[in-house]
């Protein structure tokens, strides 16, 4: 007799749907990786995931295309023949207006041309980049949990376009995602119409790291990462001046955007941000670590939780990437227990602890 498949609860599903699987862990030579999240209820709103750009896209494919449009783009479109894409459908275009000649089109479709060979290759380096996305949605339930999977599906499908138009992550992806999160002003649904107190608020830190350890990231309201020097056996001052920290997602609108106006914003920022806003840190030794996590382990202010958690990875440096961010997460329990003990257990957050090791 079959057996029914059980049906999962939205509990259940949203938080498989948050957590990504060990399989999905880019490989990277030199480079070890490894996330783990606990939430503080049957389900939490804090969220990571690998982008493995190798196993998610298929690079090479991607690269043959941006080769074939580069030559493609360069064809004149003989009379009456249907554009066969953009570049004919703009150039069709400008010779319907006065003024233009064959030289302007014909340098336009070199332009567009070079653009696909550029977009190649840039696309080449994501066999060497990996990807993490960490999100933390305010509060630690069903609510939460729902914030966190509209930004890991809008992030995802902002990628395809990012990926089609640019062959790489730029900080277009990252306003538009900044803007998804924001409040409508028409208020775009039941929840929408207080504008204080109904905002899905979530942190978001997303960096990309290579095989030298140079890891480059975007941070919204999230804890600043953490350096672990190996030889040194502590935590690395960072020049915070040097790495741009916005709001969390949603609450900041450039005043250069044009939808603007539609849209609530917390305060004023005054231009859309640029390549010179996303934060750098590199691993110039063996064995550092790039300690990245949520307030539920570490709100990156308190001095005596940062030296137990200084602790903590001092005495695991050797092991694996696994086991350093399962001993931190004990840590982290831990500390529960004892919040539970002194009577205040609604400090407990969910907690997630992503490593980046360094071979």
């Amino acid at each position: 007799m079959a057996t029914q498949p059980v049906e999962l609860t939205i509990d259940e599903y949203l938080r498989r749907r948050l957590m990504p699987v060990e399989g999905a862990i880019p490989q990277l030579p030199g480079i070890e990786m490894y996330g783990d999240s606990i939430p503080a209820g049957s389900v939490g709103g804090d969220l990571f995931e690998y982008i493995n750009f190798q196993q998610r896209y298929d690079v090479e494919a991607r690269i043959a295309r941006a080769l074939r449009l580069s030559q493609e783009y360069l064809l004149p479109l003989a009379a009456g023949q249907t554009p066969r894409n953009s570049v004919d459908a703009q150039v069709r275009w400008m010779q319907s207006k006065p003024g233009y000649g064959d030289a302007d089109t014909e340098g336009y479709r070199r332009a567009r041309s070079a653009e696909q060979l550029r977009i190649a290759e840039d696309l080449q380096d994501l066999y060497t980049t990996a990807g993490v996305l960490l999100v933390d949605a305010q509060g630690h339930g069903i609510i939460s949990a729902k914030i966190a999977s509209t930004v890991h599906d809008s992030f995802h499908a902002l990628m395809l376009a990012e990926l089609d138009r640019n062959g790489k992550t730029t900080p277009t992806i990252f306003e538009e995602l900044n803007l998804r999160l924001a409040q409508s002003v028409t208020a775009r649904n039941a929840l929408g119409g207080n504008k204080d107190n109904a905002r899905e608020i979530a942190t978001m830190l997303y960096g990309e790291i290579r095989p030298n350890g140079h890891f480059r990231f975007v941070n919204f309201g999230h804890p600043t990462p953490l350096v672990f020097s190996a030889q040194d056996g502590r935590f690395m001052p960072i020049d915070k001046a040097n790495m741009a920290q916005f709001l969390a997602l949603g609450l900041a609108i450039p005043q250069d955007h044009p939808d603007r106006n539609k849209y609530f914003s917390m305060t004023s920022r005054t231009h859309r941000m640029k390549s010179s806003d996303i934060g750098e840190i590199m691993l110039m030794g063996s064995c550092d670590i790039l300690f990245l996590y949520t307030d539920g382990v570490y709100d990156g202010s308190d001095e005596s939780d940062r030296a137990r958690i200084e602790a903590v990875i001092r005495e695991h440096q050797r092991e694996s990437a696994k086991e350093l961010c399962r001993a931190i997460l004990e840590d982290a329990v831990r500390q529960d227990d004892y919040l539970r003990k002194i009577g205040e257990p609604d400090r407990i957050d969910d907690k997630t602890v992503f490593i980046i090791k360094r071979d």
